[in-house]
C-alpha cells in the first residue's frame, strides 16, 4: 500500500490516523492518532460519535493509555513513533479520490462546496491538473463540522511551485475570496497553536503574517499543504539513519529555502553558532514534519532554532547533523530579522 503525508488511515479498532512524512517501514505506516470513537464526541458519522485529539502530547498520551500497541521505538529514526501495522488498516483515505468524489457529488454541504470552489479557483489560476489536487483533514474522513477548516493538498514540485505563485497573485487581489490572516485571525491562530508550540505573539505574528499557505477563504480558515509526488520521493526506509544526540539551540543563516514550502520541510543553513546544547559539526539543515513550520524563514535571514539535534547517516557513509523541530512545545524557528 502506497501512503504519504496527508492521507488518513482507519484501523480495525476504529481509530483514525493522519499519515506523517514520506518514508515508512515496509510493514507499518507512521501517523498520528486524530479521531477516535467516543459516545460523548461532538463529531458524527454514520450514526457514530467521534472526538478529535489536537496536541501532539495528547495524541501520544491517548495511545499510551488506550492503544500502546501503536507506539513503536523506531531504530531508523531513533524515536518513539506512532506506527500503524499495515494489516491493522481497514480503510485508506486518499485526498485525491475524496476531492474527485466532491466534484462528482450533487449533495454537498456548505464546507464541502467551499473546499471544491477554493480548489477550482487555485487550479485555474495555477493551470495544473485535477489529478494533482486533494482534500485532507476532517473533510477527507467525513468528520467535519461547520466550523472546520479547509485542508487542501497539492502534489508534485512543479505543480506546487505553480500554486505558490498563483497564491501570490490571488492574495494580492482586493476582490479575491482568499485572504491572509488579519490581526484577529493571527491572534486566534496563536491561541490555538501556543498550546503546542511556545512562542511570543510578537514573534508569531511577524512570521505568520507573511505566509501564503494559510488564511481565510471567504469566512473559513484554510491550510494548504505541498507534498512531493511519488516519483520525487527518492529516500527509502533505511537509506538514511537518524541518531538523537541531544537537544539544543543554534543561530544560523538560511542559505536555501527552496524546500520550505513542502511537508516535510527543510532549510539549508550556514554560519551556525551553537548557543545551547552539544556542539556537533557540521549542522547543515533544519527540518520539520509539521506544516506549521513551513514558510518560517527565507534566504538570507538569520534564525534562532531550538529542537532535537540528530546525526544523519547516509548509506554512502556521509554524516552530518540537523535540528529537527516540532516534537516538543519548546521547539521553534524564529527569524531574528524579517527580510
Amino acid at each position: 500500500m502506497k501512503v504519504r503525508e496527508g492521507d488518513f488511515l482507519e484501523t480495525l479498532d476504529g481509530l483514525i490516523f493522519d499519515v506523517k512524512g514520506l518514508v515508512h517501514p515496509p510493514d507499518k505506516t507512521i501517523g498520528f492518532i486524530r479521531y477516535f470513537p467516543d459516545e460523548k464526541g461532538e463529531r458524527k458519522r454514520n450514526g457514530k460519535s467521534y472526538s478529535k485529539i489536537y496536541s501532539l502530547f495528547e495524541r501520544y498520551k491517548f495511545l499510551k493509555e488506550h492503544s500502546p500497541k501503536y507506539l513503536v521505538f523506531d531504530k531508523i529514526f531513533d524515536e518513539w513513533l506512532c506506527e500503524v501495522p499495515n494489516n491493522y488498516i481497514k480503510i485508506h483515505y486518499d485526498p485525491i479520490k475524496r476531492l474527485n468524489e466532491l466534484f462528482c457529488s450533487e449533495n454537498l454541504d456548505k464546507l464541502e462546496l467551499s473546499a471544491l470552489e477554493m480548489a477550482k479557483i487555485i487550479k485555474e489560476e495555477a493551470n495544473i491538473p485535477w489529478s494533482s489536487i486533494g482534500v485532507s483533514g476532517s473533510i477527507l474522513v467525513g468528520l467535519h463540522t461547520p466550523k472546520s477548516d479547509i485542508d487542501l493538498i497539492f502534489y508534485g514540485s512543479k505543480n506546487c511551485r505553480k500554486v505558490y505563485s498563483a497564491l501570490k497573485t490571488l492574495l494580492s487581489e482586493k476582490r479575491s475570496l482568499l485572504k491572509t490572516y488579519d490581526l484577529k485571525g493571527l491572534k486566534n491562530l496563536f491561541d490555538f497553536r501556543s498550546k503546542d508550540t511556545l512562542m511570543s505573539f510578537e514573534d508569531f505574528a511577524r512570521v505568520e503574517s507573511r505566509k501564503l499557505l494559510q488564511g481565510k477563504f471567504m469566512q473559513t480558515d484554510y491550510y494548504i499543504r505541498f507534498v512531493k509526488d511519488w516519483n520525487e520521493i527518492e529516500e527509502r526506509y533505511g537509506d538514511v539513519r537518524y541518531k538523537n544526540v541531544g537537544y539544543g539551540k543554534i543561530e544560523a543563516m538560511v542559505v536555501d529555502d527552496s524546500e520550505s514550502i513542502f511537508t516535510p520541510c527543510t532549510y539549508k543553513i550556514e554560519n551556525v553558532k551553537v548557543v545551547e546544547g552539544p556542539k556537533f559539526k557540521p549542522i547543515k539543515e533544519v527540518a520539520s514534519f509539521r506544516g506549521r513550520f513551513c514558510e518560517q524563514a527565507r534566504n538570507g535571514e538569520k534564525i534562532i532554532v531550538q529542537g532535537k539535534i540528530e546525526r544523519v547517516i547516509k548509506r554512502d557513509g556521509t554524516i552530518y547533523y540537523r535540528i529537527l523541530v516540532g516534537n516538543k512545545p519548546t521547539d521553534y524557528i524564529i527569524p531574528k530579522i524579517i527580510s
